[in-house]
């Protein structure tokens, strides 16, 4: 019963870990067969989940998600849409109350330490998953670029062009393509889900309003 509990949760590391083997695999098919046409020799697996090529493939589509999710997380505080299952009511901008985040002396049976303190650890716990998204979106895009300019050499050595350092890299084009190809999808994704989800229905889906609920109503408790 326990881990029926946690099935969301274990679905998606599931897939997760296959999906990512299965890029590892292609990843390497892909090119070893371009190190072939240039007489150079084959990687072995390790090498390749181990090589720029690889690791800056993983890490920019690991900021853009981080940064979408920063982004919806923060923009949902201040800003509602009306009829969206994925807002707040119109007029409860905003952070809330004490009473209504159950922090402070209107904390209940079960409430985690933090919620029940005060000072900068109130604070703190208050704002954790907006930090720790904006900290894994900020960790895994300096990977990016850290990642992206040593294959970016390793192309520029192939061609007989000398090498650039981290702070060229950062404005070269190559980087921002790199960037700006996830970051405009994972908006439009984002803004899809929550524009559609007003008069698109879900049956059972916990992201979706009850089937016959009006498409004016916004935000609705199952």
């Amino acid at each position: 019963m326990r881990v029926r509990q946690h099935l969301l949760s274990i679905f998606f590391a599931v897939i997760f870990l296959v999906a990512l083997a299965l890029q590892s695999i292609a990843g390497l098919l892909v090119t070893n067969e371009e190190r072939s046409t240039h007489d150079q020799p084959q990687l072995t697996w390790l090498d390749f989940v181990t090589s720029s090529d690889f690791v800056v493939d993983v890490s920019e589509n690991w900021q853009s998600e981080y940064l979408q999710f920063f982004l919806f997380i923060l923009a949902t505080i201040w800003l509602v849409q009306k009829g969206s299952p994925e807002s707040k009511q119109p007029g409860e901008e905003g952070v809330g109350s004490d009473k209504e985040s159950l922090v402070g002396r209107y904390a209940v049976d079960g409430s985690p330490t933090w919620a029940r303190a005060g000072g900068w650890k109130l604070w703190f716990y208050s704002n954790s998953l907006l930090i720790t998204m904006g900290a894994i979106f900020l960790l895994s895009w300096f990977v990016q670029a850290l990642s992206g300019l040593n294959f970016f050499n390793e192309e520029q050595a192939m061609h007989g062009e000398p090498p650039i350092v981290l702070a060229e890299y950062l404005t070269n084009p190559d980087f921002w393509n790199r960037t700006l190809q996830n970051w405009q999808s994972e908006f439009l994704a984002v803004g899809s889900m929550v524009a559609l989800s007003i008069v698109l229905r879900q049956r059972g889906s916990s992201e979706s309003k009850p089937v016959g609920t009006p498409h004016e109503i916004t935000s609705v408790e199952n």
